[in-house]
């Protein structure tokens, strides 16, 4: 079989590590100790764990850099909100569209190479944007969208390794590690880059520090993390792990009704923290000078204690969101089997009217206005290792790397591909002067849009609650039918053809 035939996971992209490389590949040597049916032992199983939460964290960290050091980079182009709003966007687009392209290989070649290519792509990007001219806010504009390029090769494939890795509840409570990830990453984004910025006084080192992490974190994929094989340590038959053509896939997810809602559910979360992660220390910014708590940024570096806050609200309402999350979750299972649902739409569904109170709040208490915050960030932390665990066991296993890029898709194209340059649009429309005043209330009145969607991502969850079961039972149990199309290899091409047609 070619190296790069597609259907087998026998043919690893330029890999020595195969899925399918067992012990009488290794020259008849004696396997690796303690190896379980994935093909990792424990400790590099572990340590495989802890190498793609740093990635993630690193995914995060250098996505919500831009946010912290916003005022800046708008004085320093000059530009509105609604030009603010597009450096997340064209982030976001970029990264969506590709998703789909990168979960098709996820589930077809040898995953670490595809998102060491990726993470050194992303990274060398990260830092050429770092060096855009101030006549030319389009270069950062294009240096962006590219950056996205290189995080979706990551983000729709390292859930997938996990999943291959762990089951039940190490699955989970390895998933919520994962994800803690998320909420440190962007609030260290916000630390990072606004206090880099500050002793710099100069915006672009703020962009100078991921890429050089990235790169120690192509290393560490290359030499220490190991390719698992797909769904052995599920015990799962053969039959079952029969890869089905792209098409067959993409029309057994439309009618996975639990994958579904879901993505709908996480796509109001996608749009929620979006808007919040590039606008709000902005917002907070505007509601100080407005009350008269902080002069206005008249010079080229503006004063970066907004971004320091928030960022560090972030982490610790991160961590205690997902935490919470996952052990209320596991406590609620053993009561109903669509505790999961319910725990993310309980989690949207409270966290909503503190941030309606935290918007409202900005003009009269700054303390008030964190505090909000502070418990309005926690409930929506906890949706997220919940939702890719619930994708993980509605979905067959060869089918998860698809399921992920287009839960991407979904969630970000009505999500946070929009929500960023939205709130800036309407921010624009609304405002009367240029007057601080106006500035303020114009975000304000933008930003009260949050609250409503995460109540409707609540209502997506509920619905979830009701087809969970059913949808899990049929993944666990999936057997392929006699018309369903299985990738055959002909002469090291890929052909498709019923599964009636190759069974004697």
């Amino acid at each position: 079989m070619s190296l790069g035939d597609p259907t087998s996971d026998s043919a690893p992209l330029f890999s020595s590590d195969s899925e399918a490389e067992g012990p009488e590949d290794q020259g008849g040597q004696r396997p690796p100790e303690e190896e379980s049916p994935s093909g990792v032992s424990k400790v590099r199983a572990l340590l495989t764990v802890l190498i793609l939460c740093y990635i993630n964290l690193l995914n995060y960290m250098d996505r919500f850099t831009v946010a912290g050091v916003l005022p800046d980079i708008e004085h320093y182009f000059g530009i509105n909100d609604e030009k603010s709003g597009l450096l997340q966007t064209v982030f976001i687009c970029s990264y969506m569209f590709l998703a789909p392209f990168f979960g098709y290989l996820g589930d077809r070649y040898n995953r670490k190479f595809i998102m060491s290519v990726g993470i050194t792509f992303w990274s060398l990007v990260t830092l050429a944007s770092s060096y855009t001219p101030k006549e030319h806010f389009w270069v950062l504009l294009l240096t962006r969208g590219l950056v996205g390029v290189g995080e979706a090769s990551y983000s729709t494939i390292a859930p997938t390794i996990i999943a291959d890795l762990y089951v039940k509840g190490k699955r989970t409570n390895m998933l919520s590690v994962f994800y803690f990830a998320i909420p440190v990453g962007s609030g260290l984004g916000y630390i990072v880059g606004s206090q880099v910025s500050n002793v710099a006084k100069d915006w672009h080192w703020a962009l100078r520090v991921t890429p050089g992490l990235g790169l120690i974190a192509v290393l560490l994929l290359l030499f220490v993390v190991q390719e698992p094989k797909r769904g052995a340590i599920e015990a799962r038959p053969e039959l079952h792990m029969q890869r089905s053509s792209w098409l067959t896939d993409l029309r057994a997810l439309s009618k996975n009704c639990s994958f579904l809602l879901s993505t709908l559910g996480f796509t109001a979360v996608a749009f929620v923290t979006g808007s919040l992660a590039l606008w709000a220390p902005t917002f907070l910014l505007r509601a100080a000078v407005f009350t008269g708590e902080r002069p206005p940024c008249m010079d080229a570096h503006c004063a970066s204690y907004d971004s320091l806050i928030f960022g560090a609200i972030t982490c610790v309402t991160g961590v205690l969101g997902v935490a919470s999350g996952v052990q209320v979750s596991r406590q609620l299972r053993k009561r109903t089997a669509r505790a999961d649902p319910l725990v993310c739409a309980a989690g949207l569904l409270l966290s909503a009217p503190f941030l309606y109170l935290a918007i409202v709040f900005a003009q009269t208490s700054t303390v008030a206005t964190y505090v909000f915050i502070f418990f309005g960030e926690t409930f929506l932390s906890m949706n997220w290792a919940i939702v890719a665990d619930i994708l993980l066991y509605v979905v067959v296993p060869t089918r998860r790397a698809t399921a992920e890029a287009l839960q991407i898709v979904v969630s970000h194209l009505l999500g946070d591909a929009g929500s960023p340059y939205l709130i800036g649009v309407v921010s624009d429309s609304l405002r009367k002067t240029d007057s601080f005043l106006w500035q303020f209330r114009s975000l304000q009145l933008s930003l009260l849009l949050c609250a409503f969607v995460a109540v409707v991502g609540g209502a997506f969850f509920l619905a979830t609650a009701l087809f969970i079961e059913g949808d899990r039972n049929r993944a666990e149990n999936y057997v392929p039918t006699d018309d369903e199309p299985i990738v055959v290899p002909k002469s090291g091409r890929s052909t498709r053809v019923p599964v009636s047609s190759v069974l004697i």
